[in-house]
């Protein structure tokens, strides 16, 4: 049996006699599902095995062969990694490992800060949200690292909770699709919007971690700062763009 090459998007899953040939592309592909754990895993509880994830990739990536159509015009190892990273998100809230509590912080602070920034016309500070929550600022402190450590590919999530029907199309591969390019596009850009209105600390951290890919320590070095207040800035940062979306998407 011929070898299948990793490049060969569009025939590549099939042998020459036809049959879809798994083996050859889990050894073509296992360095992308396991490349797609270990970043997604750096950003989890230690709780979390890196194992689990490369797993529930395996189940994912078989999933993405069965169902890809080339006449889609979607590459297929950009097709298998999204298939990959929706089975880690599954998998996480299959679990469903994030406490309740954390939670209903989590919908509290974003509320907070939709009203006091709206009252005040810039953004809140953490001693002013802690006062509208009525706790201490070392109390807000701890919730927000808390909070940090459930958000799962935040800026991700974020995008999907942006537009109901990105979720709601009922053909995941249309997800891919070039013609919702335009689309994605536009997120993007409301996205990266509403980031330029963010205290300019926060921006920095959210560049370095999502389009630098850095993680929280090797911030904290950057910054100068402690490696708890950088995951306590990311998870305040996140909440004032939900927040700052929550707006936009009712208004």
């Amino acid at each position: 049996m011929a070898e299948i090459q990793v490049g060969d998007e569009v025939d590549g899953i099939y042998t020459a006699e036809g049959i879809k040939d798994k083996e050859s592309l889990w050894a073509g592909f296992y360095y992308l599902v396991r490349k797609e754990a270990l970043k997604f895993h750096r950003r989890l509880p230690a709780s979390v095995e890196l194992d689990d994830l490369i797993q529930a990739g395996a189940i994912g990536f078989l999933g993405a062969i069965e169902n890809y159509d080339p006449k889609k015009g979607v590459t297929l190892s950009a097709w298998i990694t999204q298939r990959v990273r929706w089975a880690f998100l599954d998998e996480l809230r299959e679990r469903d490992w994030v406490p309740r509590r954390v939670r209903t912080h989590s919908r509290e602070i974003v509320s907070v800060i939709q009203k006091i920034e709206q009252e005040m016309g810039r953004e809140a500070t953490e001693t002013e949200i802690a006062q509208e929550m009525g706790i201490s600022l070392s109390e807000l402190q701890k919730i927000l690292s808390d909070n940090n450590s459930s958000q799962i590919y935040s800026i991700e999530e974020l995008q999907e909770n942006y537009d109901d029907s990105w979720e709601s199309s009922g053909n995941e591969q249309e997800c891919l699709d070039p013609f919702n390019e335009a689309f994605r596009e536009n997120i993007t850009n409301v996205l990266a919007k509403h980031i330029t209105f963010l205290p300019e600390r926060e921006q920095r951290i959210l560049q370095l971690y999502y389009q630098h890919d850095l993680n929280m320590k090797e911030i904290s070095l950057i910054l100068d700062l402690t490696e708890t207040r950088i995951s306590q800035l990311h998870s305040l940062a996140i909440k004032r763009l939900r927040s700052r979306l929550d707006q936009e998407k009712f208004a």
